[in-house]
């Protein structure tokens, strides 16, 4: 966890280096040597308790144990006593500190020595999840007995039992409650089902994974190691990989308190151990394996929008259904430095033009339309980045993506906590946005700077600043541009060249801004020659944002008569008068195809396939952009059709 100097702790080289990579200044490590009075405390008082220790392999693992609060508590000067249950048959961490192997019992009430009373090297992590508290510490086994066992119903290889262990604390450090996510657990007895030791993972597996808000790590330099927390909102941490040809994960690294103490123990020995726990079910998953360090751009190739990453390459995994000592009992309060979701390129993300890139050009904000009560359309001058050496600014696709580095209008430097705006410090202010116009032609001199348009709905912190910044003050708002992306992957005119496709878009809300750069090429190819050939759009949005429907379709000429309309909600007073201003009156006079008040349903999306798989029928497929609740229904309706989808929930 540390390295004891002469003027006490410092910090090894693996954290040196990863903290002089992100630029951190020389900071004082506040590791205690020993355990101290207020830690103590803490510990005695928490429910929970993370271990970590390396098994004969030299790997590392980590489980976590539970119990009353006391279970764990110190029991002489710099010594800390653990009492609970924990599954003796299956519980890696257990198994290493007793040496016991794969298959070897437990003897009831035989005093365990590790390394013939020397003790063998075990890192924690004290949770008190209620409370938002943690306590890291790191020591020595020195010595444990179990003095109790209960056979579970499945026989064999399936027992719970009663231990005692002393853990002799070299070093303790408290830690920030900042991705804690607060929660009541109560004891139980481990009762171990199903145990499932293969690779590659299980579903039931999988799913202890996708569900977890939260998981335990313990990592070592050689020397000691390190046991703490990983929080986020459920979902945070991404199966990669699957497969016969191997089991990957990747999670963000969040800003922290920039000690980096697992991370530079992982610059110097890569092996983790990890516990996922599901608090409701209490199935727990063990695994071990290796670990690569993603900066920058080689974490956005994995995961948009992140500088920070860690892959985990499984090596060994254990699933023990309702093998954990404690269940929740309360509803969860996920903690508000929680950063949303973020999926995997793999998963369909916005690809990340990147995130890490240089600055390939600036835009220039000329221009707001307010197109409904939370949707604008923003236009910029793009012009080439200074220092491009006379080179002419990028250009891009119908239905690429533009991303934005807000990082200097926004970005007020690092800092820890901040509870009046706790989003704002996971925030490295880059965005992603379809850009929702065709690229115009440039001028035979070049000198007209394009227009860049961007349809987006007001709320964050970036699009809040679009809104309310003043163009008036004499002083423009000059964003850099990282690049457009986005490829081929989206691009609708392929399906219906040749004449043997059909292409349907579903949009949900903004999600229709993919569609409207590239719906005049679209209709000039559905079109032409009497080809059969054609492009529906079923677009379902609420009915505040009708006014981005007539703009969409005033602006367009052609494209009513292929969409279907399916609207929620009220139109706003004053608007659904039928008058001229009344945005449904308006629709029906462009000849929109069909306008449903209700939301859409499996059988809107699914009368829209082909009636069988005859060669000549026609080929369709299908392009979603949708928010995540909606997209995930979506592909469900469409399992084993052709596909093609993005969630802009970034």
């Amino acid at each position: 966890m540390a390295t004891l100097g002469g003027a006490g702790f410092g910090w090894h080289h693996g954290e040196l280096e990863v903290q002089r990579m992100l630029k951190v200044p020389d900071i004082y490590n506040p590791t205690f040597p020993g355990l101290s009075g207020p830690f103590g405390l803490r510990v005695s008082v928490s429910p929970m308790l993370a271990l970590g220790t390396l098994d004969a392999q030299g790997r590392p693992w980590t489980t976590v144990w539970a119990g009353e609060r006391g279970f764990a508590r110190p029991i002489a000067e710099n010594v800390l006593g653990v009492r609970g249950e924990v599954d003796v048959d299956n519980d890696p961490v257990f198994r290493a500190l007793w040496g016991l192997d794969e298959t070897g019992g437990v003897e009831l009430n035989a005093v365990v020595r590790p390394n013939d009373g020397q003790g063998k090297m075990i890192s924690g992590a004290s949770i008190d999840l209620s409370h938002r508290d943690r306590v890291k510490l790191g020591g020595h086994m020195i010595a444990g007995a179990v003095t109790d066992l209960k056979r579970q119903d499945g026989g064999a290889g399936n027992s719970s039992g009663e231990l005692q262990m002393a853990f002799a604390i070299n070093e303790s450090l408290g830690n920030c409650p900042k991705y804690l996510n607060k929660r009541e657990v109560a004891p139980r007895t481990p009762t171990p089902g199903k145990v499932e030791r293969t690779l590659p993972l299980s579903d039931d597996a999988v799913n202890v994974i996708k569900q977890a808000d939260l998981f335990f790590l313990s990592s070592t330099d050689g020397n000691s190691m390190d046991s703490n927390h990983r929080g986020g909102p459920p979902g945070f941490v991404r199966v990669a990989r699957n497969d016969e040809g191997g089991v990957e994960l990747v999670f963000p690294e969040y800003s922290g308190n920039r000690y980096y103490q697992t991370l530079g123990n992982l610059k110097i020995d890569p092996r983790l151990g990890i516990v996922v726990p599901n608090f409701d079910t209490s199935d727990v998953l063990y695994i071990t394996g290796t670990t690569d360090l993603l900066f920058g751009s080689d974490a956005a190739a994995y995961m948009p929008r992140t500088n920070f990453a860690v892959k985990i390459i499984v090596s060994s995994a254990i699933f023990v259904q309702g093998g954990l000592p404690f269940r929740n009992v309360s509803a969860v309060d996920y903690s508000p430095y929680n950063p949303s979701v973020r999926a995997l390129i793999s998963e369909g993300a916005v690809d990340p033009v990147a995130s890490a890139s240089p600055t390939s050009a600036v835009l220039t904000l000329s221009r707001r339309e307010p197109l409904s009560p939370s949707i604008t359309r923003f236009t910029f001058k793009l012009t080439p980045a200074p220092g491009s050496e006379g080179k002419p600014a990028p250009t891009w696709q119908p239905g690429q993506h533009a991303t934005l580095d807000f990082a200097p209008e926004l970005d007020h430097g690092w800092e820890h906590m901040c509870d009046s705006d706790p989003r704002s410090l996971n925030d490295d202010y880059i965005r992603t946005f379809t850009v929702s116009n065709h690229p115009p032609p440039r001028t035979s001199s070049g000198a007209e700077p394009l227009e860049v348009q961007i349809t987006a709905r007001v709320g964050g912190p970036t699009t809040s600043h679009l809104q309310r910044y003043n163009l008036n003050n004499g002083l423009p708002l000059e964003i850099p541009l990282r690049g457009f992306g986005g490829g081929e992957r989206f691009r609708i005119a392929p399906a219906l060249e040749g004449g043997q496709g059909e292409a349907l878009f579903v949009a949900g809300g903004v999600g229709i801004t993919p569609l409207l750069a590239q719906a005049p090429e679209l209709l000039q190819i559905a079109g032409s020659g009497g080809a059969p050939a054609a492009f529906r759009v079923l677009w379902t949005l609420r009915a505040a944002d009708l006014g981005l429907v007539v703009d969409s379709l005033e602006r367009i000429p052609g494209l009513a008569e292929r969409v279907k309309l399916f609207v929620t909600g009220t139109v706003p007073q004053g608007e659904a008068d039928g008058g001229e201003d009344d945005p449904v009156s308006k629709l029906e006079k462009l000849g929109v195809a069909g306008l449903e008040r209700r939301r859409i349903q499996k059988e809107d999306v699914v009368a829209e396939q082909p009636p069988s798989n005859d060669e000549n029928t026609t080929r369709r497929k299908f392009f979603l952009c949708a928010g995540p609740a909606l997209l995930k229904d979506l592909r469900e309706w469409l399992e084993g059709e052709e596909v093609v989808w993005e969630d802009f929930g970034y």
